[in-house]
């Protein structure tokens, strides 16, 4: 379980963790904004949710019609990287 080692801790620790360590993944690919890869990259440790993760992008992506795919020219590193907005429900 991912908040089991934080049973007896501050409740915002995962969470402020997560948010660095997104940020971190962005500013090293060199941008400004975290995308989906490093949402999927931050849960290398658990490679359950990560697989769930990267089957949830996929899903996203084959429903996205694909006039909406096409986008505005971006620089080199933008078109490399994938970049989605993923909206997750509360639990």
């Amino acid at each position: 379980m991912l908040y089991s080692r934080n049973v007896g801790g501050k409740p915002f620790e995962i969470p402020e963790q997560l948010a660095k360590d997104l940020e971190l993944f962005a500013q090293h690919a060199g941008r400004k904004s975290v995308n989906t890869e490093d949402v999927i990259l931050s849960a290398h440790r658990n490679d359950h949710l990560a697989s769930l993760l990267r089957s949830f992008c996929n899903d996203l992506k084959a429903k996205e019609p694909q006039s909406e795919r096409k986008r505005k020219k971006a620089s080199r590193k933008e078109d490399k990287a994938t970049t989605s907005v993923v909206h997750v429900p509360d639990l």
